[in-house]
Order: C-alpha cells, then structure tokens, then sequence
C-alpha cells in the first residue's frame, strides 16, 4: 500500500509539469472524476476522496475505512482568434491543445468521528501557443504569443463528523507557474519574455455537511491565494503601456507593478438528494476574479457558476450526467477606465482586451458532462468522464482599435482508479 501512494504522488509530480487548460476562467470546473461526470458538482454530494477540495466535510463519505484515487484528465482546447493589428485580419489556431492534469487522492477512517486524507491535484491553468504565427506588417496579427500558467494543489483534509454534522478544513500548500512570450509589434517586433515564474504559496478550504433523509446540504469557502510572479508580467506588460516614441505613460506604473498574481477566493452552496439508485444534486458557487491580483487589472469578471448532475448507481456501476453553466470571466473592457488601458481607450482600443482574447481566453461558459463507474469488485473501480465545452464566440475592440474575434470550445476525458479497503 505505501508503494502505491509513493508511485501516484511521483506520478502527479512529473504530470504537474505540464501546463493546464481550464474552464471556469483559469480553473477547472472540477476535480476527479465522480465530480467531473455530474457536471462539476461537488459541494453538496459526496464523492469519496475525491472531495478533499470541492467540501473536505465530504471525505467523510468514503467506502470502507481508507479509499485511494488516482487518475487524470486530459484536456484537449481548440482555440481559434481571427486579429488585425494594422494589416488585413488574418486567423490562426492555437497549437496549445493537448495537456494532462494529475489528481491523487487520498482518506482514510480513524474511528467514527475523526477521518483525514492527502491528496494532489492540477487544479487550473490557462495558455496558447501561436508561435508560428507570420510576423511583420502583413499577417502579424497574433505576435507569436506564447503563455502558460498552471496551478497545482497539495492538501491535507481533516474532517469531524457527528450525527450526520460534518466540519473540516483542507490546508492547502499551492504551486504557480507563469510564462508569456510575445513578438512586440510597437517596437519592431522586436521579442518579448522574462521567463517562467515559479512560486509556492497556501491557502486553505472549509466546508459544511448535514446529511439526513436521503438530503444532503453543503457549503465551501476556499480562500483567497497569492503568489510571486516575479517580473514576467511587469516586463511583458510595459512595453505594450510605452507611447509611440518608448516612453512611459499613465499606464506604464501599474505595469510595473504586476509582480503578485492571486488564485481567486470561492464560496459555494450545495444540496443533493439520494432515493435507491438514483441521486441528483445541485451546486451553486461565487469565483471572486474582481477582487484577486492581476485578473483584476485585466476586467476579469466575477462568475457565479450553476452545476447540475444525476447519477444512477447500483453495487458494481454507475452511470452520470450533468450540466454546468456560468458567464465567462472575460468581458469586453471598453469604457471600463481600466488603468492598463488609459494609454488606449482615448482612441477607442483597449490592451487588455488584446492579452485577455489573444493570450488567456478565460471566456468558456458551458460544459455538457457525462460518466461512469464499473466495479472491477468490492475493492477496485474505475471511474470515467467525458466534457464537452461548447464552443463560445467573442468579439472584442484591440490596442489599435480593430476588431478581435476568439472562438473557444474544448473537450476533456478523465480516467481515476478507486482502491477502498
């Protein structure tokens, strides 16, 4: 048993290297595989192990003494922005479309009121890949951006559970990476970049549950999370705040102060109600991308997200569907005042609208999600999901007061083995 942990936690190291795409802005919609099946849903339904970030109170509902997921989901965006920057428009793919997301959980039972777990878990990222694109006058209209942030998540759920009651709190340890490249078309298109930034900063979730009857009601607070950026935003950010002859302008200082990125503060309700084979269950949840670092200064917009799932589960499988809704975070910034675009709005343009269609589309909003279990026997299962996000069309004003179109749809499958003893 201690040689399976040590090989998944080594597993979801060597997989956390590799850069996120997510759904609910820069998060995903969910973690594991259970959750991911019923539409996200997670807050007011017990999933096992696999709860430790969506209720921690919810690890209280594992099979057996001890449970152990281990699996993964790949993600596979199709990202597509038409731009003019000067010259005719032109419209490129981005070449970002294919990337694999750890999670590892696990809970275990000390007596009847006390369980624990630890687990690791890709929780979010964001990124294209437009490095071949043309450059010059004719066809540089994406700047051969390149970026990519990706969020890990390493947590230790402690839950206490009395007659149906349940309270616990996950502390949470996070690594962050930002990168961004870009050709500068303000300056010749001269190259752009400082390098990925790595930080490890906590956090921590709380969650509620009462279960009686066959209800089961919920709630989470997961807390605000800051991390150095170092210069990657400052030095890639500035020279797009410089007026024509490079110099600094009213934009230029909150450039240069872009140093600390924050994973938003969430809180969320939920409620499920279990008859026989059947269970369906209904999440609410607030993303405060207004009040959090940098995703404020580029218009981010908070979301309120709406989860819908139905599973019918007997002793060997179980089938999922769900739904998940909520507007995306990106928002056109025109007339907005924002202080990163006070060298551009006067002429009708607007920067962040640029970096957030070219360089981090957060602007997915619905996701059709369906999932399974198959009892291999009383000990192991595997759990499958499929998601489907639509595709969302937005139309935005640039830097240099043309029109920039992005389409984004994805599409993910996630497989976790469950081992309860």
């Amino acid at each position: 048993m201690k040689r399976t942990i040590k090989l998944a936690v080594v597993a979801a190291l060597a997989l956390g290297a590799t850069s996120a795409f997510a759904t609910n802005g820069s998060t995903m919609i969910a973690v594991g595989a259970k959750s991911m099946g019923m539409g996200g849903t997670g807050i007011g339904v017990g999933h096992g192990a696999e709860s430790a970030l969506a209720n921690p109170a919810l690890i209280t509902t594992i099979k057996g003494n001890n449970e152990v997921s281990f699996g993964g989901t790949v993600f596979m965006p199709d990202v597509e922005t038409t731009n003019s920057i000067g010259g005719p428009a032109t419209t490129a793919e981005s070449k970002a479309d294919f990337f694999v997301i750890p999670s590892v959980s696990l809970a275990t039972k000390v007596n009847d009121n006390f369980y624990w777990g630890i687990g690791m878990w890709g929780t979010g990222g964001l990124g294209v890949d437009y490095r071949n694109t043309p450059l010059g006058a004719v066809g540089g209209n994406h700047m051969q951006m390149v970026t990519a942030l990706q969020t890990m998540q390493f947590g230790v759920p402690l839950a206490y559970t009395t007659n149906g009651f349940a309270i616990a709190v996950t502390p949470i340890v996070q690594y962050s990476s930002l990168d961004i490249n870009y050709a500068n078309p303000m300056a010749g298109d001269a190259q752009v970049g400082a390098g990925a930034a790595q930080d490890i900063a906590v956090g921590y979730n709380i969650g509620l549950a009462y279960e009686t009857n066959g209800f089961t009601v919920g709630a989470v607070y997961k807390s605000e999370i800051k991390y150095d950026v170092d210069d990657v935003l400052s030095n890639t950010i500035t020279p797009m705040t410089l007026d024509g002859l490079g110099n600094p302008t009213a934009s230029t200082a909150v450039a240069q102060g872009l140093t600390e990125m924050a994973t938003p503060a969430e809180y969320g309700i939920g409620v499920s109600y279990k008859m026989n084979e059947h269970t369906i269950a209904v999440d609410y949840k607030h993303i405060a991308w207004e009040d959090a670092e940098v995703y404020k200064d580029f218009g981010w917009e908070d979301q309120d997200v709406i989860a819908i799932g139905y599973e019918y589960a007997t002793d060997g499988w179980a089938l999922r569907v769900g739904y998940q809704y909520a507007e995306g975070a990106v928002q056109d910034n025109m007339g907005k005042g924002l202080a990163l675009d006070a060298n551009y709005a006067p002429g009708g343009a607007s920067l962040t609208n640029t970096f957030n269609l070219l360089g981090f589309p957060g602007t997915q909003e619905s996701h059709i999600t369906l999932g399974g279990t198959y009892a291999f026997n009383e000990i192991l299962s595997m759990d499958l999901a499929a998601v489907y996000a639509l595709e969302n069309k937005e139309t935005m004003t640039n830097f240099v007061g043309q029109d920039i179109t992005t389409s984004h749809s994805e599409t993910s499958y996630s497989v976790q083995l469950n081992y309860a003893f």
